[in-house]
């Protein structure tokens, strides 16, 4: 205020003020006293405190020749309204989002012409494996999930991404606290030393990933990384014989967003990982500056069974490149009470016989 500076105090939050008794800066509330040099450093760093400069290349778009479009047809789920991209020969009868029938409605038009695709590396059989062994002792499990037709709806489909690369120039300051403590006859000595840390370093980010369909949760695409981008190559339309392909409904600008709040997360952990020796730290001020910066529509292969049970919708995913397999699973309470009430008896009638050996005992 009027153009003073105001110091807060690292330990309670409190405005420090000078003390001329003891010649230093001291906070009213904690009593933390401050030498002169070392908020005269911490101006510095005030001053040098930056913003994120983050602003995508996102390059020019590539439009999908008439030869390529021949073949290909868009199916529609006539429950969530759902567009979903396969060749003339797909025969697929329920929709991967919500498990509903799907029809073809003609010819596929518009959209951008993805720029890589990374095969399937595994088929069905695999995935239907993978589904088995996850569902595998699950005794609280409805059955719907257990049954084999149901498992034969998986459906591999080919999920629009966009893969942002870019050089990253990051900074950060945190303030850390260490604590030293000593006793004598009398009392226990606690000091606490509080510093200020900062950091930067240039990091490379490339193809960071973010799903560009709004049909697919983030959290459950985000799960099935990591991927091995070194397998992509430049998109053909053979590559979707026999899959369907997800049409993308979030543009490069939306999903730039996502990147972002990766990439400056990833910085400032990274940056954070080389403090050590603190008791605790706190990030203070950050910053992300990004150059080079490219982003790249591409089709990650994922196989998808989506069902429901009471009136909910259980999605489950295995990548198709690695194998790796997640989703949630529902229980069945009624099972569950089954179990319940099973346990409930057999520990009732152990109880009873550990009650009647007790007794017997007592009488000898």
């Amino acid at each position: 205020m009027n153009g003073l500076q105001e110091y807060k105090c690292p330990c309670c939050g409190g405005a420090i003020e000078f003390n001329s008794d003891i010649q230093k800066m001291k906070c009213p509330y904690c009593d933390t006293e401050f030498e002169m040099s070392a908020l005269e450093q911490l101006d510095k760093d005030l001053a040098d405190d930056r913003a994120d400069e983050i602003e995508w290349n996102l390059g020019e778009s590539t439009e999908w020749s008439n030869s390529e479009l021949e073949n290909m047809r868009v199916f529609t789920c006539a429950s969530c309204a759902g567009e979903i991209i396969g060749d003339e020969n797909m025969a697929a009868t329920s929709c991967p989002y919500c498990g509903n029938n799907v029809v073809v409605m003609g010819n596929f038009a518009g959209g951008l012409k993805p720029d890589l695709v990374i095969p399937f590396k595994l088929d069905k059989d695999d995935a239907k494996k993978a589904m088995a062994q996850h569902l595998m002792g699950k005794k609280l499990l409805p059955k719907v999930f257990k049954d084999e037709n149901h498992i034969e709806e998986i459906l591999g489909v080919y999920v629009p991404f966009w893969l942002f690369s870019a050089d990253a120039e990051a900074n950060a300051r945190y303030s850390g606290e260490k604590i030293r403590s000593w006793r004598d006859s009398r009392f226990i000595y606690t000091e606490k030393s509080t510093y200020s840390i900062t950091r930067e370093g240039n990091l490379r980010f490339e193809n960071v990933p973010v799903d560009a369909s709004t049909k697919m949760d983030n959290a459950l695409m985000d799960s099935l990384e990591p991927y091995d981008y070194r397998a992509a190559v430049p998109f053909q339309t053979a590559y979707m014989a026999g899959y369907l392909a997800d049409k993308y409904d979030v543009t490069s600008e939306e999903s730039a967003e996502r990147s972002n709040s990766r990439i400056k997360t990833s910085s400032v952990s990274m940056l954070k990982d080389t403090v050590r020796g603190y008791s605790s730290l706190k990030t203070e001020s950050s910053a992300v500056s990004l150059t080079n910066t490219s982003a790249k529509y591409a089709l990650l292969p994922v196989w998808i069974l989506n069902t429901k049970w009471n009136d909910t919708n259980f999605t489950f995913a295995m990548n198709g490149q690695t194998g790796k397999f997640v989703g949630n699973l529902p229980m069945d309470k009624s099972l569950k009470n089954k179990y319940f009430w099973s346990y409930a008896g057999i520990t009732a009638a152990v109880i009873s016989i550990l009650s009647f050996i007790l007794h017997l005992i007592r009488i000898h």
